[in-house]
């Protein structure tokens, strides 16, 4: 891999690498910029350059590394995102508090957790499904599985919450919940993407990562263990 004097290489919906384009634009700066689609390409730039993320950045031939090296080159405010956990354990936390006060146990908890998650993903539609299909293998053929997402969610913790329809709100959460968990694991450890995850709905810090993947994956047990009782 032979970069042009100015240019960057960066993976598809990363923020960062969004980020590190415009402050090449706001710079007046001519630059190729190349997007790396397969897991070669990807691995080619981080062995080659001996670096763990992108973008990578290269101006007048000289590698200067990410964005925030690039901001920090141009004198600018790197304005990094913080991640968060605190909107995650927040839901979680009051979905335990409801479950202790009514005494609805496991199938309560997964009923609160299910249905506040969707609460916050219908305070802003668009927003989530801007966020959603950036990892979801559905949502990415058919934008219009994450317009109704939070939907199914819903129906799916009323289901568990109240006893109606339990079978059809089980089988919804084993589909959902393996398709779910296949997509955050594709995006975050085969395609190495850096994303947040659009679980508590738009605009979230809260990281791509193994909460993600256990939420879909318990959703999936849960409702397989309805089938069999």
């Amino acid at each position: 891999m032979n970069p042009e004097p100015n240019s960057i290489y960066r993976t598809p919906d990363c923020s960062y690498g969004d980020k590190a384009v415009k402050l090449l634009k706001d710079k007046n700066i001519d630059f190729e910029d190349h997007i790396l689609k397969s897991q070669e390409e990807l691995s080619e730039l981080k062995n080659q350059y001996g670096v763990k993320t992108t973008p990578q950045v290269f101006i007048e031939g000289e590698r200067v590394g990410g964005y925030s090296e690039l901001a920090e080159k141009f004198g600018e405010n790197t304005d990094m995102e913080e991640t968060s956990y605190v909107p995650v354990i927040a839901v979680f936390s009051v979905a335990l508090l409801l479950t202790l006060s009514t005494g609805f146990g496991v199938m309560g908890f997964m009923g609160f957790s299910l249905s506040l998650l969707a609460m916050l993903k219908l305070m802003d539609v668009e927003s989530f499904v801007d966020g959603f299909v950036k990892y979801d293998l559905i949502a990415q053929t058919r934008r219009s599985y994450g317009k109704i997402y939070p939907y199914l969610e819903l129906a799916i913790g009323l289901s568990f919450l109240s006893g109606v329809l339990i079978n059809l709100g089980a089988l919804l959460a084993i589909g959902i919940g393996f398709a779910g968990g296949y997509s955050i694991y594709k995006a975050i450890y085969i395609e190495k993407k850096d994303l947040n995850c659009a679980c508590i709905g738009g605009g979230s810090k809260a990281p791509l990562g193994v909460v993600s993947i256990s939420e879909n994956a318990i959703m999936a047990l849960m409702g397989i263990g309805v089938l069999l009782a």
